[in-house]
């Protein structure tokens, strides 16, 4: 039996239609400028999200730390939501890199006046001088959850107001877009920059793209060579995204779908809990209430179902282009009937 791979929308594998846009793809050396298919992304990329430019670069990691880098100096001090990407899965690079420290709110969303009570003015010697509001939407360990227009400008609107920079981690902006039904300029709209992923939903093999004006663009370019971000021949990869952009947007309702009928299918399951009105993508989050996490991880994965977890109660489900509805109801059964033994063993 096949396996169902819900770990995460990175697992997938390039489409045969994809792989040929690659093996077709016009190259040249990008650290040179020189790569056409890489210019066309960037170009592409820069007009969906309604940006002067854009940069290609190797990760979502890379894409969040360069433009955050670019916005800040030792010392200063970065806004983010609850468990956001860039705080909890970046190995602590906004600290390494950019020396700059973080404020974590304290959910995945917040509020302008959140935003202003946690404000650092830079005329107070004692304090971080507060410099950036970074959001993220979809968010990640939210469960896929997107925001609210209004409340995006609420948000970018204060910050500008104090005189802070806005940095939206948009590497499912793709996802956001087709739940909310606007469109990736609409909610990249009152954000300096924007990083977006082309290895996540979009099904490309690799690389983001960081966007924004111009000259923030060359201050990327240059912080991504000190990084090593570099590449030669990268149109094989950018073809790759560029088809992923083209081709594969649309179908992310197949994935919204889907994880919305595996969380109704153990919405109502034994020692399971499922809140299916938190489902606005393609994530869902998993609560075990008698048992661990990882008990269920791991006798899903003899049974030919993959998951993660978010922590040490809470499994992580990501749908994505190579699983089909049948899988994912398979997933449903393995999972629930897991979770039943376990909670007759824990009494």
């Amino acid at each position: 039996m096949a396996v169902v791979d819900l770990r995460s929308d990175t697992v997938t594998k390039p489409t045969r239609a994809m792989r040929q846009a690659m093996a077709d793809a016009e190259v040249g050396d990008d650290v040179y400028g020189e790569d056409p298919t890489v210019r066309a992304l960037e170009e592409r990329v820069a007009d969906l999200i309604g940006t002067e430019a854009a940069l290609f670069v190797p990760s979502g990691t890379m894409a969040n730390q360069l433009a955050l880098k670019a916005h800040t100096r030792p010392g200063d001090e970065v806004i983010v939501s609850k468990d956001a990407h860039c705080w909890r899965h970046e190995s602590g690079a906004l600290a390494a890199l950019a020396g700059a420290q973080t404020q974590v709110m304290a959910d995945h969303r917040f509020t302008a006046a959140e935003v202003k009570a946690a404000f650092k003015s830079p005329d107070d010697p004692y304090m971080a001088p507060t410099r950036v509001v970074a959001v993220e939407n979809t968010h990640n360990m939210g469960g896929g959850i997107v925001w609210e227009r209004a409340q995006l400008a609420e948000v970018t609107h204060a910050a500008h107001a104090l005189g802070m920079i806005t940095h939206l981690d948009g590497a499912r902006l793709w996802n956001a877009a087709v739940a909310s039904g606007a469109t990736e300029k609409q909610l990249a709209e009152g954000f300096d920059t924007v990083s977006v992923c082309l290895s996540k939903g979009l099904g490309a093999p690799a690389g983001s793209l960081v966007c924004g004006t111009r000259e923030l663009v060359r201050r990327c370019h240059r912080l991504r060579k000190m990084h090593g971000g570099g590449m030669r021949q990268a149109g094989i990869l950018a073809a790759g995204g560029l088809y992923a952009v083209e081709h594969h947007r649309a179908r992310l309702a197949e994935d919204h779908a889907n994880a919305r009928a595996l969380a109704e299918a153990l919405s109502g399951a034994a020692n399971l809990a499922v809140d299916v009105s938190r489902v606005h993508t393609n994530i869902v989050m998993i609560d075990v209430l008698h048992g661990s996490a990882e008990a269920v991880i791991g006798v899903a994965r003899e049974d030919g179902v993959l998951l993660g977890s978010a922590s040490s109660h809470r499994i992580r489900a990501v749908m994505h282009l190579d699983v089909d509805r049948a899988g994912v109801m398979r997933a449903a059964r393995v999972i629930a009937e897991i979770a039943a033994t376990l909670a007759q063993a824990a009494h």
